[in-house]
């Protein structure tokens, strides 16, 4: 006979004590790269070249000449005056470039974090008897943020930001552009009696409640609006139908900000002319240079002020600049550090407090046209804190006479860029309705409240649907579907060339040609799938199949164990002892055996299906199995155990972690004992020592084992050896004793007998024989573990023959 060689899959087990001499022996290496992980601008500056410092330097202009007027409209967002948002984008894009791991992002004052700080602001200054400043708030906002941020980064917990999904942040965010554009609007038209601190819902009716107040800043407002769409989709449009002039085109489109600042400035100082006040309101002195440096003043009124957003704050921040940095790192090409960028804003906002700066973090417009300009390296920010510089020095005389309704239009076309149009939220809605949800609640408390209530009900929600996604997975029953035959059809004379095996194993070998596994195989997949439903076949008599697509653990333990118990009482009969009214369990609802007709009625679809004897369950998907989830299938086994009266074996396909295979082990599922009926429950880490209880002689059942040691087996002289018998070593598979044996009631399926028949053809030189692993109840295949629990339930008919011939034998001894 032709006999193949096998591979057992077993894995080594590693102690703690060896992980901590492994993790000792990389440590020092580990705090050196940690140390250097922090400053990423070592890995790439002595690469820098002149044709970098040239795009960084195009680049870095560009931007600068779009942050001044940016800068200036945001801090009045944020109720401070125009030049600490000035002192806010030097510090960000100054300081950024020696940590950063993204070339894209561009450090500053942004619109949803200018809006929270002044909600802020507006709260501790109005407080009665407050004597703290709005620059105070800003700066003490800085620090703790930022403080905070380096923190998260520092121990590297950027994981945090991935429980938070993209329609969360989207969600805030578009109610957030949505909130400061109606906040513009007091601004825009020059209406005195607008609190643009309230809801947006409060700020669109009073606008539309004071209209009869709108002054000529409307014109500038309107005109200025006018300019800027006008120069954008004009630009768009003619590099479409001039792509020859696209850069040209980009350049004139990335300074329509500064143009209409400079004409709208020039128009403004013009009508003052011979005036003692300006007919539109002005920005008004910005004073030059640092004027607000100094060591942060922290004290407990401040703190008060600041820790009711400070939550929300930091969130707002680490996810404005992560999620904008992944997405520019994907489009370039390049990865970031989630956990170095929160680093890389936490030091920038600490060093910024000392400036009378406010928190920054990065912007998606300025970004955007960073990206656009060709940047090489994060340099560019210097290049734009340069330009900073100079309007801070040269340029604020001529800043006086900027109209404010001009920033106002600067900001809202600036905001625009933040609404999720149409086209996202159709193509949200049909990807997931949940996601969908979580975005448009995200919007609505925003809009009705504050952006603070906004992010915290779109993060929570976020939140809870993971959690009850986790705590409830979908649980699939599987049937399968005949495959076209892609092996060898075995020689039927193999069965009558094996005079060396004996009956027993002839009869396996026979019913294994009458099932034709060796010739089909099978997909599995859910009974109730959408297209292939209507094709799946049942599997046979007494094995059912299963997959949860989700690992076990604490928070779905229990809901994966009930599905399992219901999903095989549902398609078994109960074959276990018949109780009566005084045996059952006092939850025991079930109808009582000596009731005939409540149990006819009840009972009569159920006596056609099938005794239990396996159930199969696909791990594919199964990523961690913890104690609680182990325990849960520990207590299944024992509930089927007794409502089929018998030991239902499980079955475990693709357990690709070593980890849970190990787990499982522990608890016994590797070596299950597939005779012997064990109905006391178990449990795999009790925490209450279980005291032993006098139980009636008529009630004793035969004992469960302990479930860190494998079950014994009874052996020829009645003594008890353990179930890792010599047929199960991987020393007796290597003297090809590729047979299935058994041994007084306990099936050991240590290789398959599809080994002694002829391969298949059409192999490759990598194609190795399907792996096998050391315990009997893990395979690697879903056809493998039909074949093993059909094997094992022929092997158990023939003990049940064999105890009803000797039952009959004694009976006729006895007459």
């Amino acid at each position: 006979m032709v006999v193949h060689d096998s591979i057992v899959v077993d894995y080594e087990q590693v102690s703690y004590k060896q992980k901590a001499q492994q993790f000792g022996k990389k440590l020092p290496k580990k705090s050196v790269h940690y140390i250097a992980s922090f400053f990423p601008i070592i890995q790439w500056i002595h690469r820098y070249n002149t044709a970098w410092l040239l795009r960084d330097l195009i680049a870095g202009i560009t931007v600068g000449i779009v942050v001044v007027p940016q800068s200036m409209g945001y801090a009045k967002i944020a109720e401070l005056p125009a030049e600490y948002g000035l002192y806010t984008a030097f510090v960000g894009l100054a300081v950024y470039c020696f940590f950063a791991t993204s070339k894209d992002i561009s450090i500053g004052p942004t619109a949803v974090m200018s809006l929270l700080l002044g909600q802020a602001i507006i709260r501790g200054t109005s407080t009665e008897g407050s004597t703290i400043t709005g620059p105070e708030i800003a700066v003490t906002f800085s620090l703790i943020a930022g403080a905070t941020i380096l923190f998260i980064g520092l121990v590297r917990l950027g994981i945090l930001v991935d429980f938070i999904p993209g329609p969360a942040v989207a969600g805030f965010t578009t109610g957030s552009a949505i909130t400061i554009t109606f906040s513009q609007l007091k601004g825009l038209t020059g209406i005195k009696d607008i609190n643009t601190h309230d809801p947006a819902y409060l700020i669109l009716g009073n606008f539309f409640k004071h209209i009869p107040q709108i002054k000529l800043d409307i014109a500038f407002g309107l005109g200025g609006l006018i300019w800027l769409y006008g120069v954008n989709y004009g630009s768009a449009y003619l590099t479409k139908k001039y792509p020859q002039y696209t850069h040209h085109l980009f350049l004139f489109s990335i300074m329509r900000n500064g143009i209409l600042v400079i004409f709208g400035t020039l128009i403004s100082y013009l009508i003052q002319l011979g005036r003692d006040e300006s007919p539109i309101k002005i920005l008004g002195e910005v004073p030059a240079g640092f004027q607000a440096m100094q060591v942060p003043r922290i004290n407990t009124e401040l703190l008060s002020v600041v820790a009711p957003s400070l939550p929300s704050g930091v969130i707002v921040l680490i996810l404005e600049h992560v999620v904008i940095a992944k997405s520019f790192g994907r489009l370039n090409d390049y990865t970031i550090s989630p956990s170095q960028e929160m680093a890389a804003i936490g030091m920038t906002n600490i060093i910024a407090s000392f400036f009378g700066a406010y928190p920054s973090t990065g912007s998606f417009s300025r970004t955007a046209i960073l990206s656009r300009s060709g940047v090489k390296t994060p340099i560019s920010g210097v290049f734009s804190a340069a330009v900073v510089l100079l309007a801070l020095y040269a340029l604020t005389p001529a800043f006086y006479y900027i109209p404010d309704s001009i920033l106002a239009a600067v900001v809202i076309h600036a905001v625009a860029n933040l609404v999720s149009g149409p086209a996202y939220i159709k193509r949200l809605a049909s990807i997931s309705l949940w996601e969908l949800f979580i975005f448009a609640v995200a919007v609505i408390v925003t809009f009705f409240s504050s952006v603070e209530y906004g992010i915290y009900a779109a993060v929570a929600l976020a939140i809870v649907i993971l959690l009850f996604r986790i705590a409830r997975p979908r649980f699939w029953p599987l049937g399968r579907i005949p495959l076209a035959a892609t092996t060898t059809t075995p020689k039927k004379k193999r069965l009558s060339d094996t005079h060396d095996i004996n009956y027993d194993e002839k009869r396996m070998l026979a019913m294994m040609h009458e099932n034709n596994y060796e010739q089909q195989q099978y997909l599995y997949i859910a009974e109730n799938h959408p297209s292939l439903g209507d094709r799946v076949e049942s599997l046979p008599a007494g094995l059912l199949m299963c997959r949860v697509d989700e690992s076990f653990t604490y928070p779905n333990s229990s809901y994966i164990s009930e599905k399992i118990i219901s999903y095989c009482k549902s398609r078994s009969q109960r074959s276990g002892p018949k109780l009566k009214k005084r045996d059952r369990s006092w939850n025991d609802n079930a109808p009582d055996d000596d009731d005939n007709k409540e149990r006819q009625k009840n009972s009569q679809q159920k006596q056609k299906l099938p005794r239990l004897h396996a159930l199969i369950i696909d791990f594919s998907s199964v990523n961690r199995l913890d104690s609680s989830g182990l325990q849960a299938l520990v207590d299944a086994q024992n509930t089927l155990n007794r409502y089929s009266g018998h030991h239902v074996e499980f079955h475990f396909v693709t357990v690709l972690n070593p980890a849970i295979r190990q787990t499982l082990i522990v608890a016994g599922f590797g070596t299950q004992p597939t005779m012997q009926y064990l109905a006391e429950p178990t449990e795999v880490l009790p925490f209450i020592t279980q005291q032993p209880v006098a139980t009636p002689h008529h009630e004793k059942e035969e004992p469960r084992f302990d479930i860190e040691q494998p079950p014994p087996t009874p052996s020829d002289d009645g003594a008890c050896s353990s179930s890792s018998s010599s047929s199960n070593s991987p020393d007796n598979n290597n003297k090809n004793e590729s047979k299935t044996t058994k041994k007084d009631g306990e099936v050991v399926m240590v290789e398959d007998v599809a080994d002694e028949l002829e391969g298949s053809g059409g192999a490759s030189t990598k194609s190795i024989p399907l792996p096998k692993d050391r315990y009997p109840f893990f395979h690697w295949s879903s056809d493998e573990a039909i074949k093993s629990a059909l094997l094992s339930m022929e092997a158990r008919g023939r003990e049940d023959d064999q105890k009803e011939e000797n039952n009959q034998q004694e009976q006729d001894q006895e007459q």
